[in-house]
């Protein structure tokens, strides 16, 4: 398997944290991004909801852009086999930090690849253990801003790392996409 892919591909997610991974894998891409609605039924399990709206999001882009290999993409943060979302407020992502202290959770990122009639459907699972976090840890990083906008209410890839004690998996999978594997498995959807 060649490392690079000499297709320009689409990547349908607004995320800036997965056309980041894309550029350092030296991919030729551009984004292209849905805007489908993210709302699955309430019995889906994590696996089932990331799957769902990774196909969802690819197939709206591909309906746009039919000749072009097609990434798509989302994640969610799951303890006891509950999505934690993005938290509305502070006040949110505190309560979402001290859930996750001293504690291990997944972070599980579904993955659609699309090209000419052909689909590749997947998810793959980081599990993240966080150290135990004081309350002026825990108000000291939502202070930062960071945990805005955020799924689990922090940043791997920024400060939120010196909240993690240990990794089990793909850590790319924590940004936002698993590319070692999304690669591998563009090459055969491609041919080689």
């Amino acid at each position: 398997m060649a490392l690079k892919i000499e297709r320009k591909l689409i990547l349908a997610s607004a995320s800036p944290s997965r056309k980041m991974l894309l550029e350092q894998a030296g991919l030729d891409f551009e984004v292209v991004v849905s805007g489908v609605d993210e709302t699955v039924p309430p019995d889906y399990t994590p696996a089932q909801t990331v799957e769902a709206l990774a196909q969802r999001k690819g197939q709206a882009v591909q309906a746009l852009r039919p000749e072009a290999p097609i990434i798509a993409a989302d994640s969610v943060v799951s303890i006891d086999g509950l999505i934690l979302g993005k938290p509305k407020d502070d006040e949110a992502a505190k309560a979402t930090l001290r859930r996750l202290s001293g504690r291990t959770h997944e972070l599980i990122t579904g993955v659609c690849l699309l090209i000419h009639g052909r689909m590749d459907l997947f998810h793959q699972v980081t599990r993240v253990t966080f150290y135990p976090l004081t309350e002026e840890e825990i108000a000291e990083y939502v202070a930062l801003g960071e945990s805005r906008g955020r799924a689990g209410a922090y940043g791997i890839e920024g400060i939120g790392v010196v909240l993690v004690q240990s990794i089990q998996g793909d850590y790319p999978n924590i940004v936002g996409l698993p590319v070692a594997e999304t690669i591998r498995r563009l090459h055969k959807l491609l041919g080689g």
